[in-house]
C-alpha cells in the first residue's frame, strides 16, 4: 500500500475547465475518529461539468473553492484510522458515503443529517453557505489517490461487491432509500420512469431485491428498454414513453387500481408532463417520490391530490445504513449488480472519463476512475 508523503490528484483550477494532474501532499487525518482512505474506484457522474462550472451561478449550490479535487463515490481500502476509531481497521474494504454534516445542528441531533443545514456531498457540492466549512475539513474527492473521511461515514463491502461495483453506490443508495419512502416491497406495484437511465436502472434491480411484485419500467430507448425487460420477465413490463397514454397502460397493468408507487428518476432538462403522467398513474393512496432531479417546474392541482390521497415526496441521498443494507443484500445474492458494463479509466484520464460519462448511454455502462 502506498504510504508516501505525497500522493496524486485530479484538480480543477478554474470553472468549468479541464482536470490536470498534480501531485500534494498526502492527507493527514485531522480528528481521531477519521479514516484514510486509499481509494481503488470512483464513481464519474454525468452532470459533473455543470457543478463544475456553477461558480457564482445557483445561490443554493455550494462548490468547493478552487483548485478542487472533485468524485463523488469512492470506494478503497483503508490505510490509516484515527486513535479513537472502532469497527474499522486498516485492510477494510469500503465505500465512502460522501455525505457531510455539521454533527451538531437541530437535524443532526435529531438524527437527521441529510437535512443539516451544512448538509454537503464531498467531492460535489454542498446546499448552503456553510458547506464550505465542511470541504476544509474533507476537500478531498474521489479524484485522488486518497481520501479522508469519518469512520461514520463509511460502508464495509463484503468481498461480492467489487470496488467498481461500489462507486455505483451514489446512484443504487438514492433509488433504495427512495423505495423505501415509497413503501415498495412484497405484494406491491412499482412504476420507475427513466427506468433505463443510471439510477432507474438501479431502481429496478433494487425493487426486485425487495420483493416488488409488478415493477412497470418507463424509458424512451426501446432498445435499452427490451434489456431491462429480459432482466426479469415474469415482473417486468416496459412502455416505451411518447407511444400511448402511460397512465392507462398502468391502470391496465395492475387490474385498473394504478400502481403503488412511482420512482421518478428523470434528469434535469425533462419535461414536467412525464411526472405528472407519472402521478396519473397512481392508485388511490399511492405515493410518487422525486429521485431524479427533474427540473421543470410541476404544475398540480393540490385538491385532486388530496382527495386521492396521493403524497409526492423528494428523496436527496441515503443513509450510510441503507449503504450497508445494500451490501448485504448483494452479498446474499438478492441484488444482482452483475449487470453492470464498467468502463475504466485511470486517474490521469479523469478528462476522457467525464466525456465518456457525459454520453449518457444509459444505466448498464458504469464509468469508472480506477487505481
Amino acid at each position: 500500500m502506498n504510504l508516501t508523503k505525497n500522493m496524486r490528484v485530479m484538480r480543477v483550477h478554474e470553472p468549468g475547465g479541464r482536470f490536470q494532474i498534480d501531485t500534494i501532499a498526502r492527507p493527514e487525518l485531522l480528528r481521531p475518529t477519521d479514516v484514510l482512505v486509499d481509494v481503488k474506484a470512483a464513481g464519474v457522474v454525468p452532470n459533473l461539468r455543470n457543478v463544475m462550472s456553477n461558480y457564482g451561478e445557483r445561490a443554493y449550490l455550494t462548490v468547493p473553492d478552487l483548485p478542487a479535487i472533485y468524485g463523488l463515490d469512492a470506494a478503497g481500502v483503508v490505510a490509516e484510522v484515527g486513535s479513537a476509531v472502532s469497527g474499522i481497521a486498516p485492510g477494510d474494504r469500503v465505500y465512502i458515503n460522501p455525505g457531510r454534516s455539521c454533527g451538531s445542528c437541530h437535524a443532526c441531533r435529531t438524527g437527521e443529517p441529510i437535512n443539516c443545514v451544512a448538509f454537503t456531498f464531498q467531492g460535489y457540492f454542498g446546499f448552503g453557505p456553510q458547506s464550505k466549512q465542511i470541504y476544509r475539513q474533507y476537500p478531498y474527492g474521489g479524484f485522488s489517490e486518497f481520501a479522508t473521511a469519518p469512520a461514520d461515514g463509511l460502508v464495509k463491502l463484503p468481498d461480492q461487491v467489487s470496488f467498481e461495483q461500489a462507486a455505483r453506490f451514489g446512484y443504487l443508495g438514492t433509488a433504495y432509500s427512495g423505495l423505501r419512502k415509497a413503501g415498495v416491497g412484497a405484494g406491491r406495484s412499482v412504476l420507475i420512469s427513466g427506468a433505463t437511465g443510471t439510477l432507474g436502472l438501479g431502481a429496478v434491480q433494487i425493487a426486485r431485491a425487495m420483493g416488488a411484485t409488478r415493477i412497470l419500467c418507463v424509458a424512451r430507448n426501446e432498445a435499452l428498454l427490451a434489456r431491462v425487460r429480459a432482466l426479469d420477465p415474469q415482473r417486468i413490463r416496459t412502455f416505451s414513453y411518447g407511444t400511448g397514454s402511460l397512465a392507462d397502460w398502468a391502470h391496465a397493468e395492475t387490474g385498473g387500481l394504478g400502481v403503488d408507487a412511482v420512482i421518478d428518476a428523470i434528469g434535469p432538462g425533462a419535461s414536467h408532463q412525464v411526472t405528472l403522467d407519472g402521478i396519473k398513474a397512481l392508485k388511490r393512496g399511492g405515493r410518487l417520490v422525486e429521485i431524479g432531479a427533474m427540473s421543470d417546474p410541476l404544475p398540480l392541482n393540490l385538491h385532486e391530490l388530496m382527495c386521492a390521497q396521493v403524497s409526492v415526496l423528494g428523496s436527496l441521498w441515503f443513509s450510510v445504513a441503507e449503504g450497508q443494507d445494500l451490501v448485504e443484500m448483494a452479498a446474499a445474492g438478492t441484488l444482482d449488480l452483475s449487470v453492470f458494463e464498467h468502463h475504466r479509466y485511470r486517474l490521469e484520464q479523469a478528462n476522457e472519463a467525464l466525456a465518456e460519462a457525459e454520453k449518457r448511454a444509459g444505466g448498464f455502462v458504469n464509468v469508472v476512475v480506477v487505481q
